[in-house]
């Protein structure tokens, strides 16, 4: 049987990842529309998330005897805040603003701060240097982004 080369099944699990994101937002904007509260909307999906990781840990590690920090810097636990501040406002700027447009400045974010972190190995990531040919395609995926929403306004 043939095993599939590391870089095609990160990149396959990136994408399912990548799919689930607007599906997540849009989920959750529905819900937090309907209970007209974004905040229990995110508290909600945080709580399902909780025990799937937990359930996730225990399947596959078992209960940890202790938790050491590894000498790990305060801010790198500043991931949560990222994923609360992202969730809450996602769930309340989709219904106003459109998914599309919402993910699209998301995307947008993400491509700006990945160009940075990498160029300069912040956080302690392997360095890829902005080359003419990086900066080219970061524009394209900036054009691509400015294409895909000039669309016409759905009456």
């Amino acid at each position: 049987m043939h095993s599939v080369p590391h870089p095609v099944l990160y990149a396959l699990l990136m994408l399912i990842v990548g799919i689930g994101i607007p599906v997540m937002a849009s989920w959750n904007a529905h819900i937090g529309t309907k209970l007209q509260s974004p905040a229990l909307a995110a508290a909600m999906l945080f709580a399902v998330g909780f025990c799937m990781a937990a359930t996730y840990l225990f399947v596959t590690e078992g209960l940890p005897s202790q938790f050491k920090a590894a000498n790990t810097p305060w801010y790198y636990y500043l991931g949560g805040f990222f994923m609360v501040f992202y969730i809450l406002n996602i769930t309340w700027v989709a219904p106003r603003f459109g998914i599309a447009n919402a993910i699209a400045c998301v995307l947008l974010g993400q491509i700006l701060a990945m160009s940075v972190i990498d160029h300069f190995g912040l956080f302690g990531v392997k360095i890829y240097a902005l080359s003419a040919k990086r900066i080219l395609g970061l524009a394209l995926m900036v054009l691509g982004l400015v294409l895909v929403l000039s669309r016409p306004t759905r009456v």
